[in-house]
């Protein structure tokens, strides 16, 4: 091919150029496009870096064009309204439509293949309950007996997302929406930026691994700063960022061109370079001493309600921290369980696709330990990972959350269109991005209300779902509610699949076979798991 295009190419110059010269100066410009083409090619030939270029100089190039265009060919062309990754057609669809308040019915029947395996479905009464004298806005108390300033929040808020990751316009927009609507904004672990404040929506502050905006130089946990941040009014919880569903074990990652001077001052770190927090807390190094670092930020932030956050991992080590909690008698005001499909942060692909249980897993399983250990009632859960519909609210209450977070939805609230870029800064409707020239895109006051718009549609198709199941209280929504297809003749309820736990059964010595090895490998004095190798 490289011989090939020496021959062609020269052949080509020499031809336009006689042509211009001898026949018609009309022909210079063909001469100077074959000039361009002959340049670059040489170029391609003798570079280094990409072995297609190399072999076939120009062509080559095709391929790293093919594969730029390949995610909007297949997501406009290709997919069908049911298998698009990782949101369908249908949910985002349904986020648009009621994001604009269009109309969100569909004709014609289900989509869904409901003989496949994994199909899920509630059943419904045939005494439903009246939408119109049902509460349409449901909230859920935050605070248990040591939390001097509860907080009466939706059942459905903005998940973790931090400004740097977002834009500015895509966090002003997400707050003032979070300010119509009356639900909370989750500031993710990037720390507390002007524009999660100036529309006073309520804030859920997250305090991650590298205690952005809480920081001293040296990276550690500074009281004082966290003490003046946590006592403003809008801060209204704070979330103690344990891991996160898209990269669990993994520090949160902030591309270099992403780290503007503003964000760096803003998190306390110097500009303009990659930052990469720990995968682990400094200011802690037990389960006990989580406990207690939890009471410390409770008290500095004057009894706001505080949780932390996590993807379920080892098992042992969520049943120490939760021995640790009996043991000092310090419970956190909730936790938020975030599954393993979590995404809006760029991670590595091995752990955004292998590491971590999923929500429905992680969320069971939580519950479960809570319950058998008889503190459930100090705690309220929230299930964080693909949340997007009614339904999906729906299935996680089932399961045992309180309430629900969402990021990917929130931000489809504001226009992402799933272009699969978030992580290189060209993001194209910019929301994921600090380029200015895609920001501007961006109107925050057209976007908050679509936000707000999406809120609403959203929690009452849930509580009209529960309506039609005959189900007038969110507490009385159990695993037995929901079903799921196993095979083409076999459906079981979540309660089969994921089996409750009776409250204190795991105080007593007989502890339920499957959790029995996690119990035993649990230990309240130190992270890890010591597990015996195949070679002992």
């Amino acid at each position: 091919m490289r011989k090939l295009f020496i021959i062609v190419s020269a052949i080509l110059l020499v031809t336009t150029l006689a042509l211009s010269i001898f026949l018609d100066g009309n022909w210079y410009p063909f001469f100077g496009i074959i000039l361009f083409f002959t340049l670059m090619g040489y170029y391609d030939m003798f570079q280094k870096k990409h072995t297609i270029m190399r072999i076939y100089p120009v062509f080559g190039r095709l391929r790293y064009f093919m594969e730029e265009i390949r995610p909007k060919v297949y997501q406009y062309f290709i997919e069908s309204d049911t298998d698009g990754r990782p949101i369908n057609r249908i949910d985002r669809n349904t986020i648009y439509q009621r994001s604009k308040k269009e109309n969100d019915t569909m004709p014609f029947g289900t989509q869904m293949d409901v003989y496949a395996e994994g199909y899920e479905w509630t059943s419904h009464s045939v005494s439903p309950k009246n939408f119109h004298e049902m509460d349409h806005n449901p909230r859920i108390l935050f605070g248990n007996k040591d939390c001097l300033q509860p907080y009466h929040a939706s059942i459905y808020n903005i998940s973790a997302m931090s400004y740097g990751s977002l834009s500015s316009n895509a966090i002003e927009a997400l707050n003032a929406g979070a300010k119509i609507g009356g639900f909370a904004h989750n500031t993710g672990e990037g720390g507390l930026s002007p524009y999660h404040l100036k529309h006073g929506g309520d804030v859920i502050w997250q305090i991650g691994t590298g205690y952005f905006g809480c920081r001293t130089e040296d990276g550690n946990f500074d009281e004082n700063l966290f003490a003046e941040k946590a006592m403003l009014p809008n801060v209204k919880m704070i979330e103690l960022k344990i891991s996160q569903g898209a990269k669990p074990g993994h520090g949160g990652i902030l591309p270099a061109i992403k780290n503007t001077v503003e964000i760096a001052a803003i998190r306390h770190i110097k500009p303009h370079t990659i930052v990469a927090s720990p995968p682990y807390h400094k200011a802690f190094n037990t389960p006990l001493e989580m406990v207690q670092f939890i009471k410390k930020l409770r008290d500095l932030s004057g009894g706001k309600p505080v949780g932390f956050k996590l993807c379920i991992g080892y098992k042992s080590e969520f049943i120490a921290v939760c021995q640790a909690m009996i043991e000092l008698d310090i419970y956190p005001d909730f936790i938020t369980i975030d599954g393993g499909e979590g995404g809006t942060g760029a991670a590595p692909q091995e752990f955004s696709n292998y590491m971590g249980a999923p929500l429905l897993d992680g969320l069971a399983f939580a519950h479960n330990i809570l319950r058998g250990l008889n503190i459930r009632k100090h705690i309220r859960l929230v299930a964080s990972g693909k949340v997007v519909t009614g339904f999906h609210i729906f299935r996680a209450l089932a399961l045992g959350a309180d309430a629900c977070n969402s990021g990917r939805a929130m931000m489809m609230a504001l226009g992402c269109i799933q272009a699969l870029v978030c992580n290189t800064n060209k993001c194209p409707t910019g929301v994921a991005t600090q380029n200015p020239s895609l920001t501007v895109g961006l109107v925050v006051s057209d976007k908050k209300q679509r936000v707000a718009n999406f809120h609403e549609g959203t929690v009452k198709g849930f509580v009209e779902f529960l309506g039609a199941a005959g189900i007038d209280n969110m507490d009385n929504l159990t695993r037995s509610h929901i079903y799921r297809r196993v095979s083409l003749n076999e459906m079981c309820t979540f309660e089969e699949i994921f089996p409750s736990t009776a409250v204190g059964c795991l105080l007593s010595e007989t502890i339920p076979e499957r959790y029995a090895s996690d119990f035993k490998l649990a230990n309240m004095h130190k992270w890890g798991v010591e597990i015996p190798t195949k070679f002992q």
